[in-house]
């Protein structure tokens, strides 16, 4: 009833347009601080959840934009979003920017449907543990390594240290099993379309066209026509984001809890470290 009375209403107070809501989920994915804007799942629980929450949407859309990270916030991230699905009765659409990578993709197959542009990077579905070795450097500047533990292995792959193969082997050991979590997330979302390639679970990326023959994407397109295309014409995407915080910045997306007692300049050396191991992290795949 009131559909037909809203014909009879001036253009400007008709309201005949499909919201979708729009959650961006971009950058690297860990932790957040001062230097740090990660991409984690306490950054990104209140957008989702309020994205979902709009009733009369028929789906949420996720723009994905990430070279990957903590491999845990990014399982929490992907099992907030089917969680909601589940339970808001949501259609998943993901759109991959740039980067669709390690955590990256594993947030991305959240999507019912994934679209990337031709030239997305989309992929690496493997684990990478990287560090430095200066146990020739501390003894060339004269410094000594003084160190006390309880427990024989507390210390396992210290920097400061020779490597021990044995311990070497551990962390392998460590890593197979999070890629086996990884592999069997990937088989159990897109198991019907993957191809049988010997390369789609080695750590390899590829192009947004290539990883769609793979089974790792759906179809080439963006947001907005995509959405138009599958809602209508007037089909809106509505932005949903992580409200500001202190400095402006967005909420969880660089400062940290206000609460937890840590001042903006504690721990800004390993902020600064971070940050420019995150900028690798882009740089890999030419960004």
């Amino acid at each position: 009833m009131f559909s037909n009375i809203r014909r009879f209403l001036p253009k400007p107070l008709r309201d005949d347009s499909t919201v979708i809501p729009v959650v961006r989920l971009q950058g690297t994915i860990t932790t957040a601080g001062p230097l740090r804007p990660g991409l984690c799942l306490s950054a990104v629980a209140q957008p989702l959840e309020k994205a979902f929450s709009e009733k009369k949407a028929p789906a949420v859309a996720l723009i994905v934009n990430s070279p990957g990270g903590s491999p845990v916030q990014s399982r929490l991230i992907f099992k907030r979003i089917r969680d909601l699905a589940k339970e808001k009765e949501k259609d998943v659409l993901v759109f991959v920017e740039d980067v669709a990578a390690s955590g990256g993709y594993m947030i991305s197959l959240a999507g019912d449907e994934i679209f990337v542009d031709p030239s997305s990077i989309v992929g690496s579905i493997g684990v990478v543990s990287a560090g430095f070795g200066f146990t020739e450097l501390i003894g060339k500047i004269g410094v000594e390594r003084r160190v006390y533990t309880a427990g024989e292995k507390k210390v396992i792959l210290d920097p400061f240290q020779p490597e021990v193969p044995e311990d070497v082997e551990y962390l392998k050991g460590l890593q197979q099993e999070i890629h086996e979590t990884f592999v069997d997330l990937v088989k159990s979302r897109r198991g019907d379309v993957l191809a049988d390639d010997p390369d789609l679970f080695s750590g390899k990326f590829w192009t947004g066209r290539s990883a769609i023959q793979l089974g790792l994407a759906d179809a080439v397109g963006d947001v907005r026509s995509v959405l138009k295309e599958r809602y209508g014409e007037k089909a809106e995407p509505k932005l949903f984001s992580a409200p500001r915080g202190l400095f402006g910045r967005r909420a969880g997306l660089g400062l940290g809890p206000v609460h937890s007692g840590r001042s903006l300049t504690e721990g800004l050396g390993e902020d600064l470290i971070s940050a420019v191991e995150n900028r690798a992290l882009w740089m890999r795949y030419g960004l």
